[in-house]
């Protein structure tokens, strides 16, 4: 029998009743200033926080959070949709089972290498494979995609790390994705509020709460400790979303010793054949309202901002805790090696996006504004993953592995595809990077490897 870790009543309580105190809401900024994870009353008290003053050091304090435990570093990835046919039907969602007018599409093997191979002629080291739910999209036929993408190289380019967004699996299936070496697995409950999410999965699979509130911890037991949760915020009160991802961190930290490695947040998007009511639609000031108190809430985790986004809100957004963007992407299947007509793109993909820009263009940007953008694949691949990465993580010594290993990946991005401009500007940036590193023995060590990579070497981390 299945224990809910969503207790809606304490929920609604915690935000109805709490009234922000100054002093109050100023001890719980510094509590997650010294990276201790907030729990469900002192979330609830920042997100009751109304105060103009004390919204500005909420801000200030998620700024200062994220630039402590992740430095300027951006961690990049591209999503790449395998298969389309879903079997649920999902009102929110152009794949959803009844919506005639998509084009259902699963790639080929050839089709998926032509994908593959088109990100990595960008520069993409960092996918996430994303399915819907079908019986054919079994724990069997995304092992044979991921590994598919891990034999695809092109030229210097090459696939490091797959994650996977897909549907929840039992057990004996996640232990297939371990042994064919997956990041992280996603799974976003789309909402925590148990009618809300009724009323918007209408048949399928999906319209089973638990099964999917409880996919994560299946995917735990199978020994993928790498996890990613997420709401789409838009279905119902977005502070009650907010505290249904806390709820869900605590549920899995008590349960496994580790909370998710990564938490998404994406905004409702339009999309083809939908027409939701807008009664919870997030505002721009309140997605950053969010964005900030996630950011205080878990210290230590990786938080993804998505394309869905426009570029000029993504650039505000970033600054607030996030540690991860895509960019580059395309949400349409066959997206990457084909040039879609409008109305192919209309039928192909899941939704719209709001920042369509190269990644390129995202490079050059981030690299202007003092980011060091990076596809650092180090921590997964030498094991630092699951319960060890928190240990590193939640103290912020995080820093020392990822800064040099960011900068090289930027080296490698440099040397391999970036236009000149973008060359130059990211010269800049890494040799600023250099000059914080406060070791001399590590950043000699630093310089010595960015030279090999001048030499042609590849894939070279600490």
């Amino acid at each position: 029998m299945l224990k809910l870790f969503i207790n809606e009543n304490k929920i609604n309580e915690l935000l109805q009743g709490i009234q922000p105190d100054k002093s109050r809401v100023r001890e719980i900024i510094k509590k997650s200033l010294a990276k201790n994870r907030l729990d469900l009353e002192e979330t609830a008290t920042l997100l009751n926080v109304e105060d103009k003053e004390l919204l500005a050091e909420i801000f200030a304090g998620a700024k200062k959070l994220k630039q402590d435990v992740y430095g300027n570093r951006i961690v990049l990835f591209a999503p790449l949709y395998v298969g389309n046919n879903c079997t649920n039907d999902c009102a929110y969602c152009a794949f959803r089972c009844s919506n005639a007018e998509a084009a259902r599409i699963t790639l080929s093997d050839q089709e998926l290498k032509d994908e593959i191979i088109a990100l990595e002629k960008k520069g993409q080291k960092r996918l996430i494979l994303v399915f819907g739910e079908h019986p054919t999209y079994n724990g069997d036929f995304i092992a044979d995609a991921v590994k598919l993408a891990y034999a695809t190289k092109s030229g210097p380019g090459e696939i490091r790390r797959v994650n996977i967004n897909a549907a929840p699996l039992e057990v004996a299936q996640y232990k297939k994705l371990k042994d064919v070496g997956i990041g992280t697995y996603q799974i976003f409950q789309e909402t925590y509020h148990r009618k809300t999410y009724e009323k918007v999965h209408l048949s399928g699979k999906k319209s089973d709460f638990l099964w999917r509130l409880y996919g994560l911890d299946r995917a735990q037991q199978a020994g993928l400790d790498d996890v990613g949760i997420g709401a789409l915020f838009g279905l119902y009160n977005w502070k009650f979303e907010v505290m249904g991802l806390l709820a869900h961190t605590i549920h899995l930290e008590e349960t496994f010793n580790v909370g998710p490695h990564t938490i998404s947040f994406p905004r409702l998007q339009p999309a083809q054949g939908t027409d939701l009511p807008k009664n919870y639609f997030v505002s721009d000031d309140d997605f950053k309202r969010l964005v900030a108190i996630l950011r205080l809430s878990v210290p230590y985790t990786g938080m993804i901002l998505t394309a869905r986004e426009t570029p000029e809100l993504r650039r505000e957004v970033i600054e607030l805790g996030c540690s991860q963007i895509d960019a580059g992407s395309r949400i349409e299947m066959q997206g990457y090696s084909q040039d879609l007509g409008e109305q192919q793109l209309c039928d192909k993909q899941q939704f719209q996006l709001g920042d369509t820009r190269s990644l390129d263009e995202v490079m050059k940007e981030l690299v202007s504004n003092g980011y060091t953008p990076s596809f650092c694949t180090a921590c997964y691949r030498l094991g630092r993953t699951g319960e060890h990465f928190m240990e590193l993580a939640v103290p912020g010594f995080i820093n020392e592995y990822c800064t040099p290993n960011a900068i090289m990946t930027l080296k490698e991005y440099l040397e391999d595809y970036a236009t000149p401009e973008t060359n130059q500007a990211g010269e800049k940036a890494i040799n600023q990077n250099l000059q914080k590193i406060v070791s001399e023995q590590l950043k000699s060590d630093v310089i010595a490897r960015l030279k090999r990579i001048e030499n042609g070497e590849r894939d070279i981390c600490f």
